[in-house]
């Protein structure tokens, strides 16, 4: 049987977009009915026809979108209803002692700030493209590498994110136990 999977993302730069984007591929290979869709557009969805809900959100200078945290508490009693998950994705993560739900000073803050837990969290590490940032973000950013022992070199993109990571996290999504149907 397949069943309706929504996959929500919030992304500045367009990596949380591509990360969504494997986990369809990998969704869609086992079977599942796949829908990709930005944060923006999701309000504007059915969402009681999907079984799994996923939300994955970017970070930028420490703080998701504060439209996710809004997303999330507006529907927070349909998303209790569905199977769920929730993912960040942040430079941070690049760090063994940092990419995981209970590490990742990121989810820890978005995590407590919402009163939805997500059955499932995950945390990956995104991706860092110096040449398509602008003079400011691109000197902010490498001050911070600078600082947190990352790349610095404006010349480069340096992608971190570990894909058989979000490929696992989409065979878990798949896992998760739906809800049982509710009765008229």
């Amino acid at each position: 049987m397949t069943h309706h999977t929504l996959l929500i993302y919030s992304t500045v730069d367009g990596h949380t977009r591509h990360i969504c984007e494997r986990m369809k591929f990998v969704m869609t290979a086992l079977g599942q009915n796949v829908t990709l869709a930005p944060l923006d557009q999701a309000h504007s969805l059915n969402l009681d026809k999907f079984e799994r809900i996923v939300i994955g959100a970017s970070i930028r200078y420490g703080k998701h979108r504060p439209q996710v945290a809004e997303f999330i508490q507006k529907h927070q009693a349909l998303l209790a209803r569905k199977a769920n998950a929730l993912f960040s994705v942040n430079v941070v993560a690049r760090k063994p002692e940092k990419n995981q739900p209970h590490t990742n000073p990121y989810m820890v803050k978005l995590l407590k700030q919402l009163a939805w837990k997500p059955q499932l969290a995950g945390v990956f590490a995104g991706r860092l493209n110096y040449p398509a940032l602008g003079f400011v973000d691109k000197q902010m950013i490498r001050f911070i590498m600078l600082i947190t022992k990352g790349p610095t070199d404006i010349t480069q993109a340096f992608e971190f994110t570990d894909w058989a990571a979000v490929e696992a996290f989409a065979h878990q999504v798949c896992a998760l136990p739906l809800p049982s149907p509710t009765k008229p």
